[in-house]
């Protein structure tokens, strides 16, 4: 099959610290392709303050930065740079792939198009506002049409996808992702972990996700309630409306002083973070794939998560399951894990199945086939 020598990423997704999953994707995959496949050019796509932090973090060693006028909360500028200015870039540096990352790709890419999916939550679940709701369906649908190749990150994922999009299964690669950070980093001490965020000697359950509706903290706010008092729940992601919400519940319920609201926090402080907690918990309604899952099994973490498809594909037998709509239950799930003596033996080694090396091998394979069939 023919090797691509040129790929753009299409990052104008990024603002970083707040782009979530799509974030941790680029900077696990990007650093991969480059490892992996030396001879191949990279450029990646991003917005100004995207191609600042990256430059900053010293990905112009294995890449070439291009920053287009735009940030991803301007719609119109957005729109204008990925569905005009990306395009003209691509062709102008004969590009002969167009890698969209975050699943809104341009309806005419300048080069074969590649869109990763990574799952279509936002069209079956509440999390944004109907007319962000109703105009990211209408390109994400447009994405996934037009594409020559497809990613995703998880068989379950897919089927989601082609249910709700009706695609067919057929055109999807399934490429997991990987788990490992891109970059070595110290964790912060326990001790001022414990004073930072206001832990004490309690017993700590950590979530780590964006304070989105589909995210569903709220489960583990009323889940609080018949906890052994000893535990205190942190809730570490980016702080959007929906936290308004959460914190107005936990006063409500009376165990606001069990919880702990953290924003977005450094590398090393979530290290830190997973140095010290007890168990993960993830209540979500629906994922692409889940990896703060593999990263609590990375770090030997026992976990409760919701059981959906795609936390038992990614999870296997590991995770304590739970009803995602029942608190009761939740709280079952936690007080087993917390009593889970295994994972931290079993955890890192099926952590270990998930790199990002394998998935820019994957990656790879899908820009090779797709240079290989016919325009």
């Amino acid at each position: 099959m023919p090797s691509p020598k040129h790929v753009f990423l299409n990052a104008l997704f990024l603002d970083p610290g707040v782009s979530g999953g799509p974030e941790t994707y680029l900077r696990g995959l990007a650093p991969a392709l480059a490892r992996e496949f030396p001879d191949l050019r990279l450029t990646v796509v991003t917005t100004r303050s995207g191609a600042a932090t990256l430059r900053e973090d010293d990905w112009e060693q294995f890449a070439s930065l291009t920053a287009l006028p735009c940030e991803d909360g301007q719609r119109v500028r957005r729109q204008w740079a990925e569905q005009v200015s990306l395009p003209r870039a691509a062709r102008k540096e004969d590009a002969q792939i167009v890698h969209s990352l975050a699943s809104i790709a341009p309806v005419y890419a300048g080069a074969r198009a590649v869109v990763t999916l990574h799952d279509v939550t936002f069209l079956v679940r509440p999390t944004f506002g109907r007319l962000t709701t109703w105009g990211m369906g209408v390109l994400v649908k447009a994405a996934a049409r037009r594409a020559d190749g497809l990613i995703t990150g998880t068989a379950a994922a897919r089927e989601e996808i082609c249910a709700v999009l009706g695609v067919d299964p057929a055109r999807f690669t399934v490429v997991h992702h990987g788990h490992e950070p891109a970059r070595a980093v110290t964790a912060s001490g326990a001790e001022l972990i414990r004073e930072r965020y206001e832990l004490g000697g309690s017993r700590v359950v950590l979530c780590v996700a964006a304070k989105r509706p589909h995210k569903n903290q709220e489960l583990l706010i009323r889940a609080a309630r018949t906890l052994d008092p000893d535990i205190v729940i942190v809730l570490a992601g980016h702080a959007e409306p929906y936290e308004l919400e959460l914190r107005a519940l936990a006063r409500e319920l009376g165990v606001d002083g069990r919880i702990r609201f953290v924003g977005y926090v450094s590398d090393e402080d979530l290290e830190g973070l997973w140095g010290v907690a007890d168990c993960a918990a993830f209540p979500t309604l629906g994922e692409g794939f889940g990896i703060p899952v593999i990263e609590a099994l990375a770090h030997g973490v026992p976990v409760a998560v919701s059981d959906i498809p795609v936390l038992r594909e990614v999870g296997g037998d590991l995770p304590h399951f739970f009803d995602p709509h029942d608190p009761l239950d939740g709280a079952r799930a936690i007080q087993e894990a917390l009593r889970d003596a295994n994972a931290a033996g079993r955890g890192p080694a099926h952590a270990e199945r998930f790199t990002w090396s394998t998935a820019a091998r994957m990656t790879h394979e899908v820009y090779e086939r797709v240079l290989a069939e016919r325009p």
